[in-house]
């Protein structure tokens, strides 16, 4: 049982004294330019320290269809253990990060509004709260740190301190001369890396108390800088600070004030003038994401006018509060959008504007079906679920999705079932990972229509809370959700495309049957002992003929030809035609060869081909004897259930079946043998 004490002990080990006193830091100016002239990376603007974070995670080189691409480690989401982890998308961050890269450098692309551009449930919005939840974290660390300031002024006879409502940087408050002679000096200590920037002017609120203590000191900056409180500024999207939202409403509700702030008219009263800067509320999302980065949620359903703010923003680093001038701002601009949205701007003349400021990033649906099965173990792992998932539950699903979202080929002879395959790194008979480019650039749009995970995610919890079965659910629960779901999908409107769909579930249960129906040919070929037999009769076969040698008969002790029935036999399992005989026997015995110079021994499971060809042959040795066929019937012999309970048995440790899953592969793949369909796929 728990205690009082260990609770305590829980609470206080959450708190850590030192690190809030880091994080709380406060000092003069002259303190702040010792950290500037240690650490002058402190002084870089949103862009920079937005892409440093991504990097401060690592990176990595992987290959995506024969093409090397970096991989960047910040997108599998180390910070959320993995549960906004984006797979299948490296290209795609890969050019994110790029653009990152360019606005750090001041190549341009700091100027312009980044769109994030896919269809709904494409990971554009788990992209843009990955970015927020990285920038957050990494200010509260020393390598991310940033610092703001705040103004102690004398009001109405006290001493107040004034925070700057944008949480400007403190080298602004300097003279455009003077801050521009310190950061070169400052980037001149910065050999090889970008270059820092320190642009625009204070917020209209620091320029007020910058302008009446020039007045009051005539001029001596040094004595202003003394009211000058600075302080370290951590960002969070919670405290709207550092990280602001938007999201468009009505039409008729949209008011620009939500961007750029709002007259406080309970303050107007004791300053009098709207054009005050203290009597204005610089709230605006625009004015919290200072520093930081701003999300526009379904950015192009924006009023007109709210677009114009949005090419200032980006174009200028400026914004146009209500009665004041252009106030300066250092934010990322990321929108997104989805295709019907996005077809509207392009055919919008006046919009010309906007889309030359755009920068456009294409987020599709994933279409490698391994790290689409990665996508739902995530969500549904069986930690999280309480009742079992049986193999290829998730891996049916997947398929069915890609399949969605692939386009048919001009070439004949390949199917949207073997494009899948290849696009999963399966080398075909004419096909290899190097037509993949050839036939992406024959459908340009392949990744930007189909279904949404969303929908697989939401099928899959149908199945998991429907009764089912009180234990367990397999891939026929799923894909009757699926189905059932298409009639009240409401994102499509076309007939043609609901039946495209339901054709392509039969699609995947086919490709279904033929993986558990090889699952419970190895589960009933898995006899150890018979299959080193069968591999060691089929290599003294294979070597003799390599050799132009007799086999001697184990049992007549007789001189004999090599056994070419046996060796076809096994060969033809795995598609080896006549005439590719040779070249396969000869690629074992070298392969044998080579071991044998290294002092190592061959066992059948080194060649994967071999493998399945010997599991073949022995399941077709024993399924008679097994009778499987009698699964579909009411009465079993105790001799066949006892083989049967073996090969369940088997299921259940080798391929990760439950007690009720395994006998539901079984008793289907009993109804394709009873049915008389004993062809078997390589």
């Amino acid at each position: 049982m728990v205690t009082k004490s260990e609770l305590v002990d829980v609470i206080r080990s959450a708190s850590n004294p030192e690190e809030f006193r880091e994080l709380n830091w406060t000092g003069t100016f002259g303190q702040y330019l010792d950290i500037v002239l240690r650490h002058p990376e402190i002084l870089r603007s949103a862009h920079q320290r937005l892409y440093d974070m991504i990097l401060s995670f690592g990176t990595e080189e992987t290959t995506v269809h024969k093409e090397k691409v970096t991989r960047y480690k910040f997108f599998s989401d180390p910070l959320g253990h993995g549960r906004d982890a984006i797979f299948g998308l490296e290209k795609t961050l890969a050019g994110l990060v790029d653009h990152f890269k360019s606005a750090a450098y001041g190549y341009g692309t700091e100027r312009r509004v980044l769109l994030l551009h896919g269809p709904v449930g494409s990971s554009k919005s788990t992209i843009v709260r990955l970015l927020k939840r990285g920038i957050e974290h990494y200010s509260r660390t020393r390598e991310g740190a940033l610092y703001t300031f705040a103004w102690k002024v004398e009001e109405n006879g006290h001493e107040v301190v004034i925070p700057d409502p944008m949480h400007d940087e403190p080298l602004r408050l300097l003279p455009e001369e003077a801050r521009n002679r310190i950061i070169s000096r400052l980037n001149a200590q910065r050999k090889g890396a970008y270059q820092i920037r320190v642009v625009g002017e204070p917020s209209p609120v620091s320029r007020y108390y910058m302008n009446e203590l020039l007045k009051k000191y005539d001029g001596d900056i040094d004595k202003v800088l003394e009211h000058v409180v600075v302080r370290r500024l951590v960002l969070s999207e919670r405290d709207r600070i550092g990280i602001g939202t938007f999201q468009p409403k009505d039409e008729k509700n949209q008011d620009s004030t939500e961007l750029t702030g709002d007259v406080n008219y309970r303050k107007l009263a004791e300053f009098g003038s709207e054009s005050d800067p203290r009597a204005f509320n610089f709230d605006g999302e625009f004015n919290v994401a200072n520093r930081g980065l701003i999300e526009f949620i379904e950015v192009l359903k924006l009023d007109v006018a709210f677009l114009y703010d949005l090419l200032g923003a980006s174009q200028e680093h400026s914004i146009k509060p209500k009665k004041f001038a252009q106030t300066s701002i250092d934010e990322v601009i990321i929108g997104h959008t989805n295709e019907p949205e996005y077809r509207k701007l392009m055919s919008n003349e006046l919009m010309e504007a906007f889309r030359d400021r755009t920068v456009k990033i294409d987020v599709p649906y994933n279409l490698r079906l391994d790290n689409e099965i990665r996508i739902y173990e995530k969500d549904f792992n069986q930690n999280r679920v309480s009742k079992h998932i049986a193999p290829h539950t998730l891996e049916v699903a997947s398929m069915w999705a890609i399949l969605t979202r692939l386009k048919p080929t001009k070439k004949g002879d390949l199917s949207l079932m073997d494009k899948l395959k290849l696009y999963n790194g399966k080398s075909l008979e004419r096909y290899t990972e190097e037509n993949i480019r050839e036939l992406r650039e024959e459908n340009a749009r392949e990744g930007l229509d189909g279904i949404s995970p969303r929908y697989i995610q939401d099928k899959v919890s149908n199945a998991l809370v429907r009764p089912y079965s009180t234990t367990c659910v397999n891939p026929f629960m799923v894909l009757h959700e699926l189905e059932a779901g298409l009639d009240h999908h409401s994102l499509i409107t076309s007939e043609d495309t609901r039946k495209q769909y339901r054709d392509l579930l039969a699609v995947a249960k086919e490709e279904y049957a033929e993986i558990v129906k090889n699952e419970v040919q190895r589960a009933i070929a898995a006899d150890e002992v018979q299959i080193q037999r069968l591999c060691a009769n089929y290599i003294d076969n294979v070597k003799a003929y390599t050799q132009k040698e007799k086999v001697r008969n184990v049992y007549t002790n007789q001189e004999e030809e090599p056994d070419e029935r046996l060796m076809r036999s096994i060969e033809e399992k795995i598609d080896v035609r006549e005439s590719a005989k040779d070249d396969f026997r000869r690629e074992i015995m070298n392969y044998i060869g080579a071991l044998a110079v290294e002092g190592k021994q061959f066992e059948y499971r080194m060649n994967p081909r071999l493998q399945r060809a010997l599991e073949k042959k022995l399941f077709e040795d024993q399924k008679d004897s097994i009778k499987l066929t009698s699964l579909v019937s009411s009465v079993v012999d105790r001799e066949t259930q006892e083989k049967i309970d073996v090969i369940k048995a088997r299921l259940i440790k080798n391929y990760g079946y439950n007690e009720e899953s395994a006998t539901d592969a079984l008793n289907f793949v009993a109804s394709i043998f009873a049915r008389g369909d004993v062809k078997s796929k390589g």
